[in-house]
């Protein structure tokens, strides 16, 4: 029994240091996420091209943060007020959705599986909230917009411009950012290239709010954009 406590407490150790470890590592080295690994390991193609965020398009960077998270400015890696309306729904029976900053998206890519479940939600509150202490907002949306799957195997924004609209990511219309932007959360389906007419709708509305949102990247100097 003395021998398995001592293994549990190792392993224990181990899985609560390896998330700051990367953390740490991750304010100056590109991170490659769970999925990623996943799909190499296992043979899949995957097509990443990492590139800072002053070379990715100001468009598509309001565009994401209107369509993911509107707060992201002003909250420390999670919307607690978001978080206690899902868990509201919950008790009262019906199904939460939404929620996620993308300070926890970042954490699930990096750390966590893909599934959705009730455990992995709450394991991204504290992994939001490490790496919200540890990185700046500016390399959280970064590393967002690099490891944010955009289509089989299609990972990050540069990836994901050249494939649908043959540019670099830093060349992106408004409009273009707006048909990617609300290819994220069905990246599989939707295809911003072709989009249907639903997917052309969502992407009008996103393009039309991110116009009118002021400053969402107030957090970001003009200079690091």
């Amino acid at each position: 029994m003395r021998r398995i406590k001592r293994w549990a407490l190792r392993t224990l150790g181990v899985l609560v240091a390896l998330p700051v470890v990367l953390t740490l590592l991750y304010t100056v080295v590109p991170p490659y996420s769970s999925l990623m690994l996943l799909r190499t390991v296992t043979g899949q193609p995957v097509w990443r091209e990492w590139v800072p965020l002053e070379e990715i398009s100001v468009n598509l960077q309001r565009s994401v943060v209107v369509s993911e998270d509107a707060t992201f400015c002003k909250h420390g890696g999670v919307d607690w007020s978001a978080v206690r309306g899902q868990v509201g729904k919950l008790f009262e029976g019906k199904r939460p959705r939404g929620a996620s900053t993308i300070t926890m998206q970042v954490a699930k890519n990096l750390f966590l599986w893909n599934d959705r479940d009730y455990l992995r939600k709450v394991l991204e509150v504290p992994l939001a909230m490490l790496l919200d202490t540890v990185l700046s907002k500016r390399r959280v949306l970064e590393i967002y917009l690099n490891v944010a799957e955009w289509g089989p195997g299609i990972f990050g924004a540069e990836a994901a411009s050249r494939t649908f609209f043959g540019k670099s990511a830093a060349k992106l219309s408004a409009t273009q950012a707006s048909l990617l932007a609300t290819a994220l959360p069905n990246p599989i389906a939707r295809n911003p290239a072709k989009p249907s007419s639903g997917h052309r709708r969502l992407a009008g509305i996103n393009r039309s709010r991110a116009q009118v949102a002021g400053d969402v990247l107030s957090c970001i100097s003009a200079t690091e954009r």
